[in-house]
């Protein structure tokens, strides 16, 4: 059975009142190199779009407002996002894409739920957000964007990876508390790649 899907120029209309325009443009980068990798991974590129465009939904509310939205929902919050607006969207955006903008789809709202932190295990569609957010073309600080860029095309998980051990290192240089899921997700595609097991 196909969920309900919300109208995507709708969607894209309110969005842009939602959203400053830095974060709508940014929005609207993640939503087309989602797509584009989807194609070429053989993922839904409608979803990769539409979660790309509701991925950021909540990033313009204040802290307390997120920790409303998901404390009304019953979603669970870790100590650290309690105290981190950059964490805390993804949680409450997912569930802003599902009350506000009618988004059913469960892939949908799982990919926004973790497109920050990462989680051991994700789906196809999760991985896809979680790059495009990094790599899409409005983003030009991290040094290693040519390269995450190409891997993004060729290869998935040397990309997330690649990703999260770099976004480790830069937090740790920079003195900033590191979310354990993030550590978690790191610790889980080092043992993929290395061919270990890890029980999460």
């Amino acid at each position: 059975m196909k969920t309900k899907t919300p109208d995507r120029i709708e969607l894209a209309k309110a969005l842009e009142k939602e959203l400053n325009y830095k974060r709508f443009i940014h929005t609207m980068g993640v939503a087309a190199t989602a797509s584009c990798m989807a194609m070429r991974w053989g993922a839904d590129a409608q979803k990769a779009e539409l979660a790309g465009l509701l991925h950021d939904c909540a990033k313009n509310l204040d802290l307390r407002k997120m920790l409303k939205i998901c404390e009304d929902a019953r979603v669970q919050v870790s100590e650290i996002e309690r105290t981190s607006e950059a964490l805390l969207h993804s949680k409450a955006g997912a569930v802003l894409a599902q009350t506000r903008y009618g988004v059913e789809d469960p892939e949908i709202l799982g990919a926004i739920r973790c497109h920050t932190t990462g989680r051991p295990g994700m789906t196809l569609l999760e991985k896809i957000l979680f790059i495009a957010d990094y790599m899409e073309p409005g983003r030009d600080v991290a040094e290693d964007l040519p390269e995450v860029r190409r891997l993004a095309f060729t290869d998935l998980d040397a990309c997330l990876l690649r990703i999260l051990e770099d976004s480790l290192v830069y937090l740790e240089t920079k003195g900033a508390r590191i979310d354990p899921m993030t550590e978690s997700t790191c610790r889980y595609y080092q043992s993929v790649r290395d061919g270990r097991e890890e029980h999460v």
